[in-house]
């Protein structure tokens, strides 16, 4: 059975030789052929030439270079373009996901399960980090239409037929959570202590994360556009129960002149709830706008592999 590792980079230059020896050295004595992928996602640092360095001595290496940072959604995508294992595994370059999982995964898929998932624990997470998760996946299973994990991430076993699934979804704006959460088959989770990462610092900031949340939210469901007319309705009932309260007021007393800080706060917290309704709005409408434009998520500028799988992108490649 071939197997492929899918290896996402971004400036990883501190880590990278020690992530290969510690994968090789694994795969090795597990006694499967390999090949690892490993996706340069426009790094500004040496992991190019590492990468160079480490396919001149190690033919089971494949290597991709964006030609600027596309993010890992593409980074993923493209190695699972160009990884054609009977099993493929995704994992990080920063040594958070250990290599030595990868047997319990083939164990695992050895009974029959197309998807694998290692599940790590919180441990030495910040205490703000592991509430803000919790609350946000307690949140956004009520939502959307697939069920995401808390410790679930893109560390994983993919059978050859899930690769398959997951490479007909072609969306620009990709989520890879709930896309393997959506594709199915049959899956298994396992728990591991949680690393922590060996060298340099991590790229995700708060705002990248607030944003990737927000990503997972409105990708698989429409119910933010649905609670927006729910709330239009609400609120227009509440008007107009108002409205007849004033005017049954003004018949029993008479017009009364005061009434001009009621009328502010209302006149402004409607004012705050279109707005709201229309940021729903118009993210929808941007997600269709990058749609249809149909541009590839990814453009190469150095790579050593053949032809993929499934049709790339255009490419401009130094070989």
């Amino acid at each position: 059975m071939l197997i492929s590792l899918v290896v996402p980079c971004f400036n990883e230059e501190e880590i990278l030789e020690r992530f290969h020896a510690r994968a090789t050295d694994e795969m090795s004595r597990l006694g499967h052929d390999f090949h690892i992928v490993y996706v340069d996602d426009g790094s500004a640092d040496r992991t190019l030439l590492i990468l160079e360095e480490l396919a001149a001595t190690d033919p089971r290496i494949r290597y991709l270079s964006f030609s600027r940072n596309f993010g890992k959604e593409a980074a993923m995508l493209a190695g699972l373009q160009h990884a054609d294992g009977d099993a493929v595994v995704i994992m990080d370059a920063d040594l958070q996901h250990p290599p030595e999982l990868v047997g319990r995964m083939l164990e695992e898929h050895a009974h029959g399960y197309d998807q694998v998932i290692a599940r790590r624990n919180r441990k030495g997470d910040r205490v703000t980090r592991t509430l803000g998760a919790r609350a946000y996946y307690s949140l956004i299973n009520r939502l959307v239409d697939v069920e995401l994990v808390d410790g679930v991430g893109d560390f994983r076993l993919l059978s050859r037929r899930t690769v398959d699934a997951v490479l007909e979804l072609t969306e620009y704006n990709r989520f890879s959570k709930g896309l393997f959460a959506w594709v199915g088959f049959r899956t298994t989770t396992f728990g591991y202590e949680n690393a922590v990462r060996e060298k340099g610092s991590s790229a995700w900031t708060l705002g990248k994360l607030l944003n990737y949340g927000l990503d997972g939210l409105l990708s698989f469901n429409n119910k933010p556009l649905r609670a927006a007319l729910y709330l239009g309705m609400a609120l227009m009932s509440v008007a107009f129960a108002y409205a007849a309260w004033i005017v049954g007021v003004a018949l029993v007393k008479g017009v009364d002149t005061p009434g001009y800080v009621t009328l502010i706060v209302v006149v402004t917290a409607l004012a705050g709830v279109q707005m709201v309704i229309v940021g729903v709005v118009g993210e929808y409408v941007g997600r269709i706008y990058y749609e249809v434009k149909r541009r590839p998520h990814f453009l190469v500028k150095a790579s050593n592999t053949g032809v993929p799988n499934q049709q790339r992108p255009r490419e401009f490649v130094r070989r």
